[in-house]
């Protein structure tokens, strides 16, 4: 039995500038799932990339105070880490030679329950890992 690690390791963020203008560019896909919207573009395998590697964004227009941004940021980091492997499974099984980049991004101008934040990461994750196959 296999166990597995829910971390969120500094190679699984997205923080090249290059690439995070790749993914919105133009092109990639994107859904929403309300309060959130990820966008996503697949890439080939890279040396020190990870299998999947994530940008979580909250627009300063959406809360003018820090410490608002950085509080959503943490849950939504936090749903996707607990919730990563739906995404890692679905992707080792079709694709196990591609890798994928993903953008987390806050829609709305109001906090949320950390619970609701989980089910729609999760929902967003389901719709990215059925798209797959």
């Amino acid at each position: 039995m296999e166990v597995r690690r829910y971390t969120l390791s500094k190679a699984e963020r997205l923080y090249s500038k290059t690439m995070i203008e790749r993914l919105f560019a133009g092109g990639n896909s994107s859904f929403p799932a309300f309060p959130l919207r990820v966008v996503y573009m697949w890439i080939e395998p890279e040396e020190g990339i990870s299998d999947v590697s994530i940008l979580i964004s909250v627009p300063k227009k959406r809360f003018k105070h820090a410490v608002k941004r950085n509080l959503v940021k943490r849950q939504v980091r936090e749903a996707y880490r607990r919730n990563k492997y739906i995404l890692l499974d679905a992707l080792q099984a079709s694709h196990p030679d591609r890798r994928l980049v993903l953008a987390f991004i806050w829609l709305d101008n109001k906090l949320h329950s950390s619970e609701t934040i989980e089910y729609k990461v999760k929902k967003l994750l389901f719709h990215i890992a059925e798209n797959m196959k």
